[in-house]
């Protein structure tokens, strides 16, 4: 039986800065932090966001001739204001550690593909389906010994249904806030008519400048050497490379994605079960809709699991440090995350109590950065190095409902789904606002079948029976 091609390359190209602005004439370099360096190695973070298209607007001829030529003047205005983004991470010889460097000419590189399968509608859904469906969706981020591209973009066209905008991102130079808001200033240009030298709001005009972030201790420099030291590059400077540390594993056909939506009255709803469950300890909680959406999912997942009631459940989630420094940072561009994480037995998540007992540790682990979110920030790394023991159970929350990924409109209609495609290399769940607005919040993970299976009835029934939590 003949293989069928999922998507059809077009085009291959770069896409440069516009030359209208004089600021793409200069060259421009910036030197990363302990924030960057902190995720220095990382594997590339990979995100889909789709757009529903009417037949008529969704035609090939149509979308080559009307949308695409749009989407690429819009792309390239708003590399001005994100002139890095256009260069490469390199790294000088004699330098002890990489900068990220924009020359003149420099561009990123932009597929262009047909989708030939008929699933728009599927991929495009909240709908259990095979995760590795996602990936001939999102480009390629090249890296050599000397040199990594910062972001790779691919537009593909489902025809007579809609097209999707794959990002791969290098985490060595931007985290999630950072390459959505990219996203949405490209998406502003683009609904406003790709005039000359335009500028940005507020909220979307990055910022460079450096000089806010204190490193007193040198965690910049601790971060590197804890890579280079896991990847055996320390010793010989030969071996210093910008290659991402390990190669990305194919995706099995039984793990699937899903994506689960709690409103605004479930979130009200947990928080009223967990003042139940907790209030009269004394305690002082932090019952954000974070913490109990994410203390929600990670007990169902455990549960989805089964199995003993003795493994290591270990929590993580990054924070964004950017309002939480001192001055404030809110449009700085670049990493500006550290991890908070903890863990238990998977017993405490499973009992009848799992619910009261996940909502205590997350609201904890924020407190912990209510004392200082870089209070024993050289420790905050060791868990990427970490030996996975045999049955621990990973759950990473990625993405923040506070990034507003659905904002990114091109004047063709709202997103219509965004996904994190990258979660489906480990346990992790992609979070993010709920596309209507309305104050809820969408979680989407990705799961062996069986257990997505287990956890979509524990998910509905919980909620459903919310005093049986």
């Amino acid at each position: 039986m003949a293989t069928i091609e999922i998507v059809k390359i077009l085009e291959i190209t770069g896409v440069a800065p516009s030359s209208n602005s004089p600021k793409s004439a200069n060259e421009f370099s910036i030197p990363l932090t302990f924030f960057d360096t902190y995720w220095f190695k990382f594997p590339p973070v990979e995100c889909l966001y789709f757009f529903q298209l009417t037949e008529s607007t969704s035609s090939l001829s149509y979308f080559n001739s009307n949308i695409l030529p749009k989407l690429k003047q819009s792309l390239s205005l708003a590399l001005v204001h994100y002139l890095p983004l256009a260069g490469n991470l390199r790294w000088p010889s004699g330098s002890s550690k990489p900068i990220i460097l924009y020359t003149p000419n420099d561009a990123i590189s932009l597929t262009v593909a047909l989708s030939n399968l008929d699933n728009f509608h599927i991929l495009s859904s909240n709908d259990m389906h095979k995760a590795n469906e996602l990936h001939p969706f999102v480009p390629q981020l090249i890296s050599s010994n000397d040199k990594a591209e910062i972001i790779s973009v691919q537009i593909t066209l489902f025809p007579n249904q809609g097209f999707c905008i794959g990002t791969t991102t290098l985490h060595a130079v931007l985290d999630g806030k950072t390459a959505i808001t990219f996203m949405r200033s490209w998406a502003y240009l683009c609904k406003q008519g790709n005039i000359e030298n335009p500028s940005l709001p507020p909220e979307l005009t990055p910022s460079f400048d450096r000089s806010g972030i204190k490193d007193p201790a040198g965690l910049d420099m601790l971060f590197l050497n804890h890579w280079l030291a896991f990847n055996g590059e320390y010793q010989d400077p030969d071996k210093r490379n910008l290659r991402i540390s390990k190669e990305i594993e194919a995706v099995s056909d039984d793990i699937f994605r899903a994506t689960f939506e709690f409103s605004e009255e479930d979130i009200k709803k947990l928080r009223e079960k967990a003042l139940s469950k907790l209030g009269t300890t004394g305690k002082q909680l932090h019952l954000s809709s974070f913490v109990l959406t994410f203390a929600y999912t990670a007990k169902c997942v455990v549960k989805a699991k089964g199995g003993e009631g003795d493994r290591v459940v270990f929590i993580d989630f990054g924070v964004d440090c950017r309002t939480r420094l001192d001055p404030p940072l809110p449009t700085y561009c670049g990493n500006c995350v550290i991890c908070f994480n903890n863990s238990a037995k998977a017993r405490h998540f499973m009992e009848e109590n799992g619910f009261a007992f996940a909502v205590d540790m997350v609201s904890d682990l924020v407190k912990d950065i209510k004392r200082g979110v870089l209070e024993g920030a050289e420790k905050k790394m060791f868990h990427f190095f970490l030996p996975k023991l045999p049955g621990l159970q990973l759950i990473v929350a990625t993405g923040s409902p506070r990034f507003n990924a659905y904002d990114s409109d091109f004047g063709l209609g709202k997103v219509k789904k965004f996904e994190i495609v990258s979660i489906d290399q480990d346990e992790a769940i992609a979070m993010s606002e709920s596309r209507d607005g309305n104050g809820g919040i969408e979680v989407s993970l990705a799961l062996e079948k069986h257990q997505m299976e287990n956890f979509a009835s524990l998910f509905y029934d919980g909620l459903r029976n919310i005093n049986k939590v």
